[in-house]
């Protein structure tokens, strides 16, 4: 398969990023807003070669899908360790690779209607052009080295997203959380990196997850604390994974992200960056199998169950609609994840593999639906408050129907796409731990619930009388919404374990009928509730919130981890910790070279008059000296 023309996919943006920044105030806007779509409309098109090529064409042998890598060296350590640049081709890089693709495109032809008037519309597009160029070199990486930095990338690109409003304080505190909170987890993965590295003597993913391998054969060879250092490894990769994924207790920066533009919630925390530490973990995810019974992926499970639990129960008491779908996002990524976890067990290995990565394709699309519905309400309001809202299923019928739909699909409800992926991850978990298959069916009714939740609040509940009467969004902007909307419904009906499975060899996924009734009727009893509660105007919510008392303050309060945080951060590491060494630092360091510093000073003015310049007084030192040198060697030699 000939993967030459595949470095052109990320390669357009990273020019359209170049073209748009250097000539920022020289391209008008709506010229650079072609130029963005254009450039991702070209990465699409090839995106989807790859996909046809590989998966209809070329990418079979004998009945198994291969990998196809085309790289180079970039830097030699030893004649085995050496860091590649290039492009890896598989089932789940050619998946990302559409997915990316996809929302990213939908995204900037959204952008241009969203943004339009905006002062920074040109420097917006080629932010998003760094950010799409950062997530295809990713997805394509070869090794950890290069996924590291192209990780990185995407780090620095939702920065600048984020904080794009940048004369808002809050924004500006939002950019910095999200640095600095991946930063910290960044660090655990750069040093799971560097123990594979040191310790397998590669970085490169087809050599790591060879099963006949070194790197899988030998890893109890050298061990810690009671686990292989290749494990520890592991999961300290993993910790770098659920910060860019949100997973508790690293997900403290998505909520605050919502300060960036709406189409910038949909592009970095619906379906691309947020995914990445999902894709991580399945990327190495041999590794996490064969290495040390699986050890690594108990805590992918359980981090991601517990993950998805505790957003799913935050997301019913928030009130900004954006924070209610970015707690959703977590609650979804922790269902992507705890299903890797549960492909552990025995005799049915690529089925939650499988189901994970199924659910993080329909999710990009029902949830890039969902933020740009969000968008295109707030931007017929100019609020994102629940309390503003009301009725507006009268005035903007694209995007009423459009965000019913991608509800209904996250709500798992059938034929649509997230019914389809959300069951192949609850068979999945019963066939491992009935308790985490509980806790799946249980958030599957609160994600039902707290969805139309805020659809019932929005399109129906009371009669709202707007300032400025709404209107439906441009063709811009309903398009995108449109076409995402159509994805939400035939995407479920892809088969997808044809394409994508742990093993690459095929695994051939059914519905378990009484599990996916299971969930049906929990997600139907969580539709009815909200039904009751807000389909029209009542105080049952109320009344219910007062009854919870302090849980329902503590949830709305986002379990005060944020405040934990200060506290730990100010109180005791700043107030405790930093500020005594910060004294020290001043009175006895800084003191010290004060001192020694004017010590100089007073000695050098002291002696300031050996250098006089006058010949004379150097003559008589020197005749000092010969006389003084003169007396020493006569009197030992007298002695």
């Amino acid at each position: 398969m000939n993967l030459t023309y595949t470095i052109l996919i990320p390669l357009i943006p990273l020019v359209i990023f170049l073209l748009l920044g250097i000539f920022n105030q020289k391209i008008k806007p709506s010229v650079s807003g072609y130029i963005g779509v254009l450039g991702l409309l070209i990465s699409t098109v090839l995106s989807f070669y790859t996909a046809y090529q590989y998966f209809f064409v070329n990418g079979k042998v004998n009945g198994v899908y291969q990998t196809f890598v085309e790289k180079t060296v970039w830097m030699n350590f030893t004649e085995t360790l050496r860091i590649d640049m290039g492009v890896l081709i598989d089932p789940i890089a050619v998946m990302m690779l559409v997915v990316v693709s996809v929302v990213s495109l939908m995204v900037h032809i959204y952008s241009r209607g969203y943004m339009k008037g905006d002062e920074g519309y040109t420097k917006f597009f080629s932010f998003l052009s760094l950010f799409s160029f950062s997530m295809y070199g990713l997805v394509l990486a070869t090794n950890l080295f290069q996924i590291y930095i192209f990780w990185e990338l995407v780090g620095v690109s939702s920065y600048l997203l984020i904080g794009y409003y940048y004369t808002k304080d809050s924004a500006v505190a939002a950019a910095k959380k999200a640095f600095i909170v991946t930063r910290f987890a960044d660090l655990g993965f750069l040093i799971g990196i560097l123990i594979i590295g040191y310790y397998t003597g590669t970085y490169d993913f087809q050599t790591l997850n060879n099963p006949e391998g070194s790197a899988i054969l030998n890893w109890a060879s050298n061990s810690f604390m009671g686990l292989s250092v290749i494990t520890w490894a592991l999961i300290l990769i993993f910790v770098g994974g659920a910060g860019k994924s949100a997973m508790f207790p690293l997900h403290i920066w998505l909520p605050d992200a919502m300060e960036g533009p709406t189409p910038v919630s949909a592009l970095i925390h619906a379906a691309t960056m947020v995914v990445a530490g999902v894709y991580l973990v399945a990327r190495l995810f041999p590794m996490y199998y064969f290495v040390e019974d699986s050890f690594a992926l108990h805590i992918v499970t359980y981090a991601g169950a517990f993950t998805s639990l505790f957003a799913a129960i935050i997301a019913i008491t928030q009130t900004d609609i954006k924070r209610v779908l970015a707690f959703s996002t977590m609650s979804q990524l922790g269902y992507m994840m705890f299903a890797l976890g549960v492909s552990g067990y025995e005799g049915h290995e690529g089925v939650g593999y499988m189901a994970s990565m199924f659910h993080l394709f329909t999710h990009a699309m029902f949830k890039a639906l969902l933020f740009l519905g969000a968008g295109s309400i707030i931007h017929a309001i100019h609020s994102n408050y629940l309390k503003d809202m009301g009725s507006l299923r009268k005035y903007m019928p694209i995007t009423h129907i459009t965000f019913l739909i991608a509800t209904l699909a996250i709500a798992g409800v059938p034929p649509l796409a997230g019914f389809w992926s959300k069951d192949e991850i609850l068979v999945a978990a019963f066939e491992y731990n009935t308790l985490i298959y509980v806790v799946g069916v249980f958030v599957a009714g609160l994600t039902a619930f707290y969805m139309f939740r805020i659809y019932f609040g929005i399109f129906w509940g009371k009669e709202t009388t707007y300032e400025h009467t709404p209107h439906e969004s441009p063709l811009s902007m309903t398009f995108p919404l449109i076409v995402l909307a159509l994805l939400s419904i035939v995407g479920g009906f892809i088969p997808f374990s044809e394409f994508v499975t742990a093993d690459k060899a095929g695994f051939e996924a059914h519905l378990n009928y009484p599990l996916a009734a299971i969930a049906v009727g929990v997600a139907l009893i969580g539709i009815i509730l909200a039904w009751v509660f807000y389909k029209k105007e009542n105080d049952l919510a109320d009344r219910f919130a007062k009854g919870f008392g302090v849980l329902y303050k503590w949830t709305t309060n986002k379990f005060y981890v944020d405040e934990l945080y200060l506290f730990i951060t100010k109180k005791i590491l700043f107030k405790r910790v930093a500020s005594p060494i910060a004294k020290f630092d001043k009175k006895y360091v800084d003191g010290t070279m004060r001192g020694i510093g004017s010590k100089t000073v007073v000695t050098s003015e002291k002696i300031k008059g050996m250098q006089s310049g006058r010949i004379q007084d150097y003559a008589f030192a020197f005749i000092m000296g010969v006389v003084i040198i003169a007396l020493v060697f006569i009197y030992a030699w007298t002695n």
